[in-house]
């Protein structure tokens, strides 16, 4: 699929929604609303991509960059409940 089609970018931020809420759901029992769980499921795949490339782990299949994209929204949550926190 070509990046700079409609149905591209739909997908794109309709898996980051679910990568957020799932992530906000395993973090906290719930989303953050619609704009909230693509924020966090966006910026959390770009931070697990990035923590994988640096320890090494290449994910293989879709499925494998589904659960790095997770990992890292779960972590995007985890360091955001650590620094309001502790502010």
């Amino acid at each position: 699929m070509e990046h700079n089609t409609l149905g591209y970018w739909v997908w794109f931020l309709f898996i980051g929604g679910v990568i957020g809420w799932l992530a906000g759901f395993i973090m906290r029992g719930r989303g953050f609303g619609i704009i909230g769980d693509i924020v966090v499921g966006v910026v959390g795949a770009m931070l697990g991509g990035w923590l994988a490339g640096v320890i090494g782990i290449y994910p293989g299949s879709s499925f494998g960059v589904f659960l790095v994209a997770l990992a890292g929204a779960v972590i995007l949550v985890g360091l955001t409940r650590f620094v309001v926190r502790n502010a």
